[in-house]
């Protein structure tokens, strides 16, 4: 049993590693509508890997009970069939993944190869369930058991949830109305966009690399393109919305990712701008994301006014000049540009405050560094709200600050994070460390800047959530 034991370990600490990694950091399938299906597979496949975990580690199945575990065993395999089809069905999965669930499959063969004699053996006895400790190994396989227990219960719960969230199905728009085009659609804020411009009627067209999954996301009213090449020259476009590029806050800044970050956003944007100029008429206004980090680390809390310079020899800066300056090409063509510069956005299905909120509720929220840089932030709805209000308001335009009114610094964000939940801040994180780990990265976390929304509030537009304790009391319901 030991080598069984060794296989089924490394089993558990791989699929681990591909829930946490692939599931939860990439593809974000608890917070996605279209994943209820993968979801329920695996739950089903995790609730039989505790039970096979739990089982083995304290019993030996004897007669007809060996004949229930070979179930169990073969259901496992129909379910992981099942859900490789089911993947390949709502997304593309990236070469690493595949890999590892190659892997996965690979030792599962192999685990059942080894357990198969044992498991005859078993089933020439009388029919019980025979006690049989391991000593320290029942235990770890009792933590193993427990621990993808709670992952089968939680993604159960994410089904449930997903499902009460689905609304009534939406008419189909009208297909000769102009429609609105969201690159960066499957994204956090890109979701909750073009959500929002369905439920108010609008044509949209959403510009997706994986478009397999904003398929399985959007609706059938929503047209999913993955090559901008596919829209006719002819398709009327009034309004374009660019929220693509790569997560910036993630994996450290070397020189090869802070590439990615920067072509990420500039193919896009480039191509965007090809698009507009092959289309025979051109769209009235683009809506570019841009970021706070434009300022650079301004840790004095002055307020930050939209006509400034971005800051020098900082990378924050420089990635969100060369997007703003690929955003404002498009002014040749006669298309009005905002560029809207967001602080962190806060929501519950993505970004950082999901995260955030489970220190928090743990009691493991932390002031970082000195906590007196400032901490720019938006409310989803607002986030979505200037989206919207920059497409329809013609005097709109230029750079806008996209963070709520109420400036604060990190410290009181936190003390305000910790209170939402009723609890309180005791912990500190010292800076050093932390630039030590993260390099220049860091800087997202241990320096902000202070950039009201003049120009938004001059504009007309009302926020929802203008308050941070008021805002956040809504994310804690």
């Amino acid at each position: 049993m030991n080598t069984v034991f060794a296989l089924l370990s490394f089993q558990a600490l791989l699929g681990a590693f591909d829930n946490l990694w692939h599931h939860e950091w990439e593809a974000k399938l608890p917070q996605r509508a279209s994943a209820r299906r993968e979801l329920r597979l695996h739950a089903a496949r995790e609730a039989l890997y505790a039970l096979l975990f739990i089982g083995l580690a304290w019993f030996e199945w004897h007669g007809l009970f060996a004949a229930l575990l070979a179930g169990v065993l073969g259901a496992e395999l129909c379910i992981t069939l099942a859900d490789f089809l089911e993947e390949d069905r709502t997304r593309r999965l990236p070469p690493f993944e595949r890999w590892m669930h190659t892997v996965l499959t690979v030792s599962y063969g192999l685990f059942i190869g080894l357990f198969a004699p044992i498991a005859w053996a078993w089933g020439q006895q009388p029919s019980a369930l025979v006690f049989h400790s391991h000593g320290w190994v029942s235990a770890l396989f009792t933590l193993y058991g427990l621990g993808v227990g709670a992952w089968s219960l939680r993604n159960a719960l994410a089904v449930r949830r997903l499902g009460a969230a689905t609304g009534p199905e939406l008419p189909m728009p009208d297909p000769s109305a102009p429609a609105v085009l969201v690159a960066g659609a499957t994204g956090f804020v890109g979701q909750a966009l073009v959500a929002q411009l369905r439920r108010a009627g609008r044509r949209v067209i959403a510009l997706s690399r994986d478009g397999r999954q904003a398929r399985a996301l959007f609706d059938r009213g929503v047209w999913v393109v993955e090559r901008l090449e596919d829209i006719p020259a002819e398709t009327r476009i009034e309004a374009v919305v660019n929220l693509a590029g790569a997560r910036v806050l993630g994996l450290p800044w070397t020189a090869a990712r802070r590439r990615e970050l920067l072509w990420s956003r500039a193919r896009v944007a480039a191509d965007l701008l090809m698009l507009m100029r092959r289309l025979q008429q051109a769209p009235r206004v683009l809506v570019a994301a841009s970021a706070v980090g434009f300022y650079g680390a301004r840790n004095s809390g002055a307020p930050q006014q939209e006509d400034a310079a971005p800051a020098t020899g900082e990378f924050q800066a420089e990635l969100c000049a060369a997007v703003e300056h690929e955003a404002r090409r498009a002014e040749a063509l006669g298309v009005r540009v905002v560029r809207l510069r967001f602080g962190v956005v806060l929501g519950r299905g993505d970004g950082a405050y999901p995260p955030q909120a489970l220190a928090a509720r743990l009691g493991l929220a932390a002031v970082l560094g000195s906590g007196s840089q400032p901490a720019p932030w938006i409310h989803l709805d607002d986030a979505v709200g200037l989206i919207r209000f920059a497409l329809t308001e013609s005097q709109l335009e230029g750079a806008v600050n996209a963070c709520a009114a109420q400036a604060v610094d990190q410290a009181g964000f936190t003390r305000a994070l910790a209170t939402s939940f009723g609890r309180q801040v005791r912990l500190r994180l010292p800076g050093a460390p932390l630039r030590c780990l993260a390099g220049e990265m860091s800087t997202l976390l241990l320096d902000g800047q202070c950039a009201p929304p003049r120009k938004a509030l001059a504009a007309g537009y009302r926020f929802r959530h203008a308050g941070l304790d008021q805002a956040l009391a809504d994310l804690a319901r």
